[in-house]
């Protein structure tokens, strides 16, 4: 059960960059973005884009997780989680909420974060699920006769300062599934486990289909969202 103290704050706003967004850019405009909204000079904000290739690693990151550092740019990330892989394909959406008027409960806001990609992957027919002990949102791909298979379709990596979020989540609609093998995503090594996309699972989804379902369960969750402009460089 999502907690209705979430969809109190009125309209987030709502907007998607096209192209790709360097790492180090986004993560200013959102720390500029994090600290205006604490402030009271800035609407909440839902930031959808994607990154070129790349790796990041969270505040729990180990060194042993990043197999081929030199195969994409490495970023450290205050977001919790451990290592990541961001790229072309992949959704990104940074999450810009204030807490403080949505209940200041971090277990209910991730809980929401993780209904809310739930919710996204149903509209698609997919079945996404929560995992005890395992960060993000998986689908059963275990086979008939087959060993237990699972594979992590979405992960959830945010951080909260002064009760207001950032960071978010990525949705893996398309990526290139091979640069994973990079590193040990979220520290995940295990034989029975991996990563999927919704094309890898069969489904033809543009990233104009993942937004608009992700949008629609979004305000499902966390309640109404107005039409933005991206975040621009702004320096």
């Amino acid at each position: 059960m999502v907690s209705a103290a979430l969809r109190g704050a009125g309209p987030a706003e709502w907007a998607v960059s096209p192209g790709l967004t360097e790492y180090d850019a986004a993560v200013a405009a959102m720390e500029r973005r994090v600290a205006a909204i604490h402030a009271g000079e800035a609407k909440e904000l839902v930031w959808l884009l994607e990154h070129p290739p790349l790796y990041t690693g969270g505040t729990s990151a180990k060194e042993t997780d990043l197999l081929a550092p030199a195969r994409f740019p490495v970023f450290k990330s205050a977001r919790g989680g451990q290592y990541t892989y961001h790229g072309p394909g992949q959704r990104v959406a940074y999450v810009m909420l204030d807490l403080n008027r949505r209940g200041r409960d971090v277990r209910a806001f991730v809980h929401g974060l993780e209904e809310w990609l739930i919710a996204t992957l149903a509209e698609f027919g997919v079945k996404g699920e929560r995992r005890e002990g395992r960060v993000g949102v998986w689908v059963d791909r275990t086979r008939a006769g087959a060993p237990p298979r699972e594979d992590k379709v979405a992960a959830i990596g945010v951080r909260v300062r002064r009760w207001v979020s950032f960071h978010g989540v990525a949705l893996n609609v398309e990526p290139d599934l091979a640069h994973f093998a990079g590193i040990a995503p979220c520290g995940i090594s295990d034989p029975g486990l991996g990563v999927t996309s919704l094309v890898d699972l069969g489904l033809p989804v543009t990233m104009d289909d993942a937004d608009a379902a992700l949008r629609m369960a979004f305000e499902a969750v966390f309640g109404p969202t107005r039409n933005a402009a991206a975040l621009p460089d702004e320096d």
